[in-house]
């Protein structure tokens, strides 16, 4: 085989591969991929040759590939600046512990269910407190529970919108009162609820959420997700059910802290039920 370029300088596809620690195979999915690609290839043979100053890249990307990173995101680092690098990678970390941590809620929630009445959810600490009478925004629909994260996202960037400019915009913690049950068969309805002060004055939905006593228990950000969420609920009502009182309304999630920013380990929402 002769080529009409000079190789001397470069690497080829076996040596390169040995000193980058990715397989011939794997060099050549990442080059069907964008991420990697070789300086040189002969037309008429299909064989590669990379150059020697490619390697940091290949290893980056070998190491990557070790946190089980898809290769979208690992596309994403190589080609940002070495600052941004670290951020891409901060942020993909982030999402990875809030998903183990979901993932050992979840288990923690089956096994309660496993276990039936013998399921433990001591770990949920009860209690009591008075709701002031509120004014609030409002935005109700009926949802199923695959579109419920994302309807209440919109939602409530449109009922901060509508609150913005108009006295001291949101007053108290956002909350989600569930009229119906949510889940792959039912679908609510659901109404999320913005305190604003009384008074104001906005083009939105607007009524008042009577003042009240609630049972509640306030749970992190990794046990938010359905179904873990459930047992959250179920630690309300075993504390109805043993304190003889009677829910009153609809039960709700109140959202006390910036979601977005918080860790997976942070406390966010508060699962409540009215009492009578």
């Amino acid at each position: 085989m002769v080529l009409d370029v000079d190789t001397s300088d470069l690497l080829t596809i076996g040596v390169f591969a040995r000193r980058s620690w990715l397989s011939p195979r794997a060099l050549r999915l990442y080059e069907q991929q964008g991420l990697l690609l070789p300086a040189l290839v002969d037309e008429r043979t299909g064989y590669r040759w990379y150059r020697p100053d490619q390697l940091e890249a290949a290893r980056l990307v070998a190491r990557l590939r070790r946190l089980e990173m898809p290769l979208a995101r690992i596309a994403e680092i190589v080609a940002a600046p070495r600052g941004d690098a670290a951020g891409l990678l901060d942020a993909y970390w982030t999402d990875e512990e809030y998903r183990v941590a979901a993932r050992r809620e979840l288990v923690n929630h089956l096994r309660i269910r496993l276990l039936g009445e013998e399921g433990d959810l001591s770990m949920y600490d009860i209690q009591v407190r008075d709701v002031p009478e509120q004014l609030v925004l409002t935005e109700q629909r009926h949802v199923r529970v695959q579109d419920l994260p994302g309807w209440i996202d919109e939602g409530i960037g449109r009922l901060l919108k509508a609150a913005a400019g108009h006295g001291d915009g949101m007053v108290g913690p956002c909350f989600i009162i569930y009229h119906g049950a949510v889940n792959e068969d039912s679908d609510g309805p659901v109404e999320i609820c913005l305190p604003i002060a009384p008074g104001s004055d906005v083009a939105a939905a607007t009524r008042v959420e009577a003042a009240h006593r609630e049972a509640y228990t306030r749970i992190k950000k990794s046990q938010v997700q359905f179904p873990q969420i459930l047992s959250a609920y179920d630690a309300v009502q075993q504390w109805f059910d043993r304190e003889g009182a009677t829910p009153l309304g609809s039960p709700r999630e109140v959202y006390f802290a910036d979601f977005m920013a918080a860790g997976p380990d942070d406390l966010v929402c508060d699962v409540a039920q009215p009492i009578e």
